[in-house]
């Protein structure tokens, strides 16, 4: 396994890490395995979150009877606002990951310059991070999310070591803006959905294409063993991807292009107020990762569904990739709406 540093964190992270989604639809046992074949793979950087139900004591099980502490980077992160909510948050995931110290710790899918000047704010969640780390519960704070201009505006603050953001052979947009910040700023970069939420089918392409940019560590979700041999061997040599490949990943890219919402939220507010990205979001966690229950239990928790889109284009106008946003809700809706 290859390993770079995690920018000015100064931590030796493997070239591929394991993204902690999938594991939430396997039982305790198996995914005790695949975390286990991570780890004898070479795997060390694991990344998961608050709002990944049973994700951090999944990965606890393992880490718990891990007999050499110091050689894994474990991440995890939470969407909470405020200090006392953060802090509250770390002690959950300090129980749940059976660690004395979580080495990276992300404010989860920042949005909005509200939700950033909130964050940031005093009594924010950023303050209680820092107050983590005086305690020593944490060593590094870090920033996650899906718009580039708020992750450009949240880095250029100081306060935070790396920047975690989707970047894929289809979603290249935030690695334009990020990539040469992070490296001006020291960040450690951090890709997720690095198949493009499993759009992308062939890793084996997805991934070299993304070894090939300055990024740290690329954390595909893993619910097998045989995910983790495949994805794990690629990191040991990451090797450039050639003509033909590149021509065969590009092919895949361009099937996707005018069918793959990126979660830039150029189509809100709704005058419906449909959360359209997270709509398809959660479809894409339906059909992709096969996480039909977990979808379903957050789909129905949303005030507005995709039914109740009343189809007046305003969404398809702003749409920057002129993506046929109703007709994606309807066939939305027949997975979620079902009576």
């Amino acid at each position: 396994m290859q390993y770079r540093t995690l920018g000015k964190t100064g931590l030796s992270v493997s070239l591929v890490g394991m993204g902690g989604i999938p594991i939430q639809k396997i039982d305790e046992a198996r995914a005790e395995q695949v975390v286990s074949a991570a780890i004898q793979a070479g795997i060390n950087f694991f990344d998961s979150a608050r709002g990944y139900t049973d994700s951090e004591a999944k990965l606890g099980r393992v880490f718990g009877s891990y007999h050499a502490p110091g050689k894994l980077v474990i991440a995890t992160k939470s969407a909470a606002k405020t200090k006392s909510e953060i802090l509250k948050d770390v002690e959950v995931s300090l129980k749940n990951l059976r660690v004395k110290t979580i080495d990276l710790y992300q404010l989860h899918n920042v949005k909005d310059e509200a939700t950033l000047d909130a964050v940031m704010a005093p009594g924010g969640a950023v303050e209680g991070l820092r107050e983590a780390q005086t305690k020593g519960w944490i060593r590094h704070i870090g920033i996650t999310g899906h718009v580039p201009e708020i992750l450009v505006k949240a880095v250029k603050t100081g306060a935070f070591a790396t920047v975690q953001f989707p970047f894929s052979a289809v979603e290249q947009e935030a690695a334009k803006m990020l990539l040469p910040l992070a490296a001006e700023l020291g960040l450690g970069v951090i890709v997720m959905k690095p198949l493009a939420g499993g759009a992308l089918s062939n890793s084996d392409l997805a991934l070299r294409f993304l070894f090939e940019h300055p990024v740290t560590t690329v954390i595909p979700g893993m619910a097998s063993v045989e995910e983790v041999a495949q994805n794990s061997s690629l990191g040991e040599r990451a090797l450039p991807l050639t003509p033909k490949e590149r021509e065969v990943l590009e092919q895949q890219v361009q099937s996707l292009g005018k069918t793959f919402c990126r979660r830039c939220e150029y189509c809100l507010p709704c005058p419906q107020n449909v959360n359209i990205p997270m709509v398809f979001l959660l479809d894409g966690y339906y059909t992709r990762y096969g996480l039909q229950s977990w979808a379903e239990e957050r789909y129905r928790a949303m005030e507005r569904k995709a039914k109740d889109c009343a189809e007046c284009g305003l969404c398809e106008e702003r749409c920057p990739y002129n993506l046929p946003i109703r007709s994606m809700l309807k066939e939305a809706s027949s997975r979620f709406d079902r009576e």
